[in-house]
């Protein structure tokens, strides 16, 4: 049975009042960096000279205890809490909907604050999974997405915007505060499963909706602020940022970032991946491939993972096994056996248990860990290849003049 929680306050009346970003005027600063929590406070007039030091306490109480009131900063001034709530939230994404799977995982459709030409606030979601010895959270990098790969329900969803910084880990701070993953903080009483660990979220996958290598400098900065090790404090090896293929950022990633890679790799030909996953039009296996093998940091104990989604009568025959096998020679390497998640409207289906067994075994006899991924929260479409929101996409001529689509978009991208 499918839990889904009713997480919108109420003004009294029944009326609901929201809980986030989206309901207030407002800027939060859950979610900023250093940097701009500097100038927010000099926005407000804390002299330079004190900046460093406010910057400091405002970290702490935001990245390593999580509190959303600023009365509760008790080692900064009445006089300064009183003129930061004045101007200020701590406000995270608003939860439109919460769902529990019947094996713990937690999806949430969260609603951002309108910008630019926004005529509507724009929704994405986001997942936890708990397992016995950790806790994974995937988050969305994008409203929508560009690549419209035939397999995958967010392929379905044209792109609406880019997330910022703030917004990516709003996401965490969020699934931080549902799941009691603060110090002193209690879990949630609805009965489902949690890892038994002192940290709730181990890991952090870039796995949700949107492509993060078209999003990459928000991504980075984002990333930048779960891996500091005066907050949130995610070790970079427990971040995974998965792309379909955006090639000539994969190195950059590597360099500026340094965490894992996934790729999502799907098919061995040329012409079955141009379907799946239409970026290959663009950068095709062979260049996607040397791009894996010149991964800065690449090794046995940094390996990549190649991500294959096994589709019935698609891409799951032992031939495709050992073509697989002959394109990772010589690239560290584990490769995630994905059993298709269906969602509505889809044309494919999920390869038999048996052949799926039989595919692995090709794999593992050529000394590749291939793990196959067990489905998760597929009763709530929470699973790999199944999250979707309602938002709308903007008209190119409705986007702010920055733009938030990548210059590059992927097939299909009007």
């Amino acid at each position: 049975m499918v839990l889904v929680l009713d997480t919108t306050p109420t003004d009294g009346t029944g009326t609901p009042q929201g809980n986030g970003a989206a309901q207030t005027a407002k800027p939060s600063l859950a979610g900023l960096s250093r940097v701009r929590l500097a100038e927010a406070l000099g926005a407000i007039g804390v002299p330079e000279k004190q900046r460093r030091m406010r910057v400091n306490q405002l970290w702490s109480w935001i990245y390593v205890r999580g509190v959303t009131s600023f009365d509760d900063m008790s080692d900064v001034s009445k006089d300064l809490r009183a003129r930061l709530a004045a101007t200020y939230s701590l406000d995270r994404p608003e939860i439109v909907s919460e769902q529990v799977s019947v094996d713990g995982t937690r999806k949430w459709l969260l609603r951002l604050p309108k910008r630019g030409h926004e005529v509507n606030a724009p929704e994405i979601e986001t997942v936890y999974i708990p397992e016995s010895d950790r806790g994974t959270l995937c988050i969305s990098s994008q409203v929508g997405c560009t690549l419209t790969c035939t397999f995958c329900h967010t392929g379905t969803q044209r792109l609406v915007r880019n997330l910022e910084p703030e917004e990516i880990v709003g996401q965490i701070l969020l699934a931080r505060d549902r799941i009691g993953d603060w110090p002193g903080s209690t879990p949630p009483g609805d009965g489902r499963l949690l890892p038994d660990t002192d940290r709730k979220i181990t890991n952090i996958v870039l796995m949700g909706m949107g492509e993060p290598l078209y999003n990459l400098d928000n991504v980075k900065d984002a990333m930048e602020i779960a891996a500091d090790g005066d907050g949130l404090s995610v070790s970079r090896r427990r971040i995974t940022l998965s792309t379909s293929g955006v090639v000539p950022e994969i190195g950059r990633w590597g360099e500026e970032a340094g965490t894992m890679l996934a790729i999502s790799l799907h098919a061995v030909r040329d012409d079955l991946r141009d379907i799946l996953v239409p970026i290959n039009k663009r950068y095709p296996i062979a260049e996607l491939l040397e791009a894996c093998r010149n991964y800065p940091g690449l090794s046995n104990a940094r390996r990549i993972t190649f991500e294959y989604v096994m589709l019935k009568g698609v891409n799951d025959s032992i031939a495709d096994a050992k073509a697989l096998v002959r394109l990772l020679a010589g690239i560290p390497a584990k490769i995630n056996l994905i059993p298709f998640n269906p969602w509505p409207g889809t044309d494919y289906a999920c390869s038999d248990w048996e052949t799926i067994e039989a595919f692995a075994d090709v794999v593992n006899r050529a000394g590749y860990a291939s793990p196959v991924r067990t489905p998760r929260g597929r009763d709530i479409l929470a699973a790999c290849g199944q999250l979707k929101s309602e938002s709308a996409r903007l008209r190119a001529s409705e986007r702010k003049p920055s733009g938030e689509a990548h210059p590059t978009d992927g097939p299909g991208e009007a």
